[in-house]
């Protein structure tokens, strides 16, 4: 049984989406790609031996499309989703699941009331971070007790620039939201409160509506305090890293550079320039992970809606952070 896919959005993720499912996925074959600016879409669907539709709508309810992947902009996420339940189709979204927690929890309660019907969920989300073989080795590691019970969680997150009109709260939704799935899933815990704080702002680089870098505290619901370093102007490379403080020891993501360069009586280690090489696994064995579960008729191990409505609801608690000036701020779930 081979699965045929339609891919809505032709930019970056959607063009890594479908060359994935196209080469390097067994069991699935991309049929269809939607993008508004058809030459985008066309030239993604060449490469990937497909059709393309500039109506990301008309591509939901073709015949020759069996299962869906939105990795469109945020914004079209909560109707697109919407519009696959109605098609009774499987999806498979990139984060964000909504633009807000009141469109997420519609989107959640949609889902909900679909998959009672059917008896399985359709909707899957792109935290690829749950696929990722270091994040997979460290949350093994957690689990067997070999760090002993977890005091702390320091993790980093650099990039080389963040987008023009970047602001405070995208910079929550569009990169740290990440960490807001991966710290309940690696943990085992709920995030109970979280806070927001800044420092001194890189001179030159950051908009004028985002402070960066920025920090955020996040206090698990059994007291251990995770935090994260959010600098999307860094301009040296991108980086991301994470380390789990035990009681009795400490174990942190390794980072494999791009090339070591023996150069002028020196040596030197080379960044990449986005998350992709770093995370190229996570999303080939995401999408895999993905296509078997539709072909096996199983449950999958993504990220759920709810889980994305999880964390869209950490964010909002990070955002009313931001508006009471760094105080710790509850997280409140539906």
């Amino acid at each position: 049984m081979t699965i045929r896919v339609g891919v809505i959005g032709a930019g970056i993720m959607g063009a890594d989406h479908a060359r994935n499912l196209a080469g390097a996925v067994s069991g699935a074959r991309v049929s269809l790609v939607a993008d508004l600016d058809a030459q985008r879409a066309a030239r993604t669907a060449s490469a990937a031996g497909a059709r393309s539709t500039t109506d990301p709508n008309a591509l939901i309810a073709d015949p020759d499309v069996d299962a869906v992947v939105i990795a469109s902009h945020d914004s079209t996420h909560a109707e697109l989703i919407t519009a696959c339940l109605a098609a009774g189709k499987p999806v498979l979204c990139e984060k964000p699941l909504a633009p807000t927690v009141e469109e997420g929890r519609a989107v959640v309660e949609a889902e909900e009331k679909v998959a009672a019907e059917l008896g399985r969920s359709l909707v899957s989300l792109g935290f690829m971070r749950r696929f990722d073989p270091a994040h997979t080795e460290l949350k093994r590691r957690i689990e067997a007790g070999e760090l002993g019970d977890v005091l702390a969680v320091h993790c980093v997150s650099r990039n080389v620039r963040s987008a023009p009109d970047a602001t405070n709260v995208s910079a929550i939704t569009n990169s740290a939201i990440h960490e807001l799935d991966s710290m309940p899933w690696l943990l085992g815990t709920e995030v109970a409160e979280v806070a927001w704080v800044s420092g001194r702002k890189t001179s030159a680089l950051a908009p004028a509506g985002l402070q960066d870098p920025a920090f955020m505290l996040l206090r698990m619901a059994d007291g251990v305090l995770v935090t994260l370093e959010l600098f999307l102007n860094a301009e040296y490379g991108y980086s991301t890293r994470c380390e789990v403080v035990g009681e009795r020891g400490s174990a942190a993501f390794t980072e494999a550079p791009l090339l070591e360069l023996n150069l002028e009586r020196s040596r030197a280690t080379e960044y990449p320039a986005d998350w992709r090489p770093r995370f190229a696994d996570a999303y080939r064995i995401e999408l895999q992970a993905w296509v078997d579960s539709l072909r096996d008729g199983k449950a999958s191990a993504l990220a759920t809606a709810r889980e994305g409505l999880r964390a869209s609801e950490i964010g909002a608690a990070l955002a009313a952070s931001i508006e009471a000036g760094g105080a710790f701020v509850p997280v409140v779930h539906a």
